[in-house]
């Protein structure tokens, strides 16, 4: 610990990144679970996958800190890449987006993706090489889904409409704890409930 301690002190700007490269190692570490291996669903059709996904829930995620209602729209690529567009309207009304690009890395499913947006984060750090885009529930007429990172650190509920059925929410929710997920943290969209 006199290390970190002597790089708090220190102040200079090659000692924070230094530390900040060192958190994030130590958290990658830290983040690895080794309960039982999660299972997704057994098959995706990425074009009926395309479209927008309004956010019910989600875990707590430093990126999403200031959001109180998300959405995120995909969009098929021929050559079978998907594009991301991210968009979170925080407490203040402001719109915050991302864009980014995900690749399969599950064929056989297509349930596995990678997503890397297009940030000096993201470039920096990457993702894994099974994925950090997880699509663990859909439902068959592609109206629901719940997606997260396999460390288990990150889970959203999503819905093709900004409400979700009560009863399909605690569906997800029940499953998404015998997953693994600390599902008592999921934090709900704040977003109007329309007439």
């Amino acid at each position: 610990m006199p290390l970190l301690g002597g790089l708090c002190r220190s102040g200079s700007v090659s000692a924070r990144l230094a530390l900040l490269v060192l958190c994030v190692t130590l958290g990658s570490c830290a983040g690895l679970d080794s309960r039982s291996e999660l299972t997704t669903v057994t098959s995706v059709d990425l074009s009926r996958y395309a479209g927008t996904w309004y956010e019910i829930a989600r875990l707590p995620m430093w990126f999403q800190r200031h959001c109180v209602d998300s959405k995120a729209r995909y969009s098929s690529r021929p050559d079978g890449a998907v594009l991301v567009h991210n968009e979170c309207v925080t407490a203040t009304g402001e719109v915050e987006q991302a864009d980014g690009l995900a690749t399969v890395v599950d064929a056989r499913t297509n349930a596995r993706l990678t997503v890397v947006f297009d940030n000096w984060f993201a470039r920096l750090f990457g993702s894994s090489r099974d994925g950090n885009y997880w699509i663990f529930d859909l439902d068959p007429e592609y109206r629901t889904a719940m997606v997260g990172t396999p460390d288990r650190r990150y889970l959203w509920i999503l819905s093709r409409t900004p409400q979700l059925n009560e009863a399909i929410y605690q569906r997800l929710v029940e499953w998404a704890q015998q997953l693994g997920y600390p599902a008592s943290d999921l934090i709900r969209a704040r977003r109007p409930i329309s007439s």
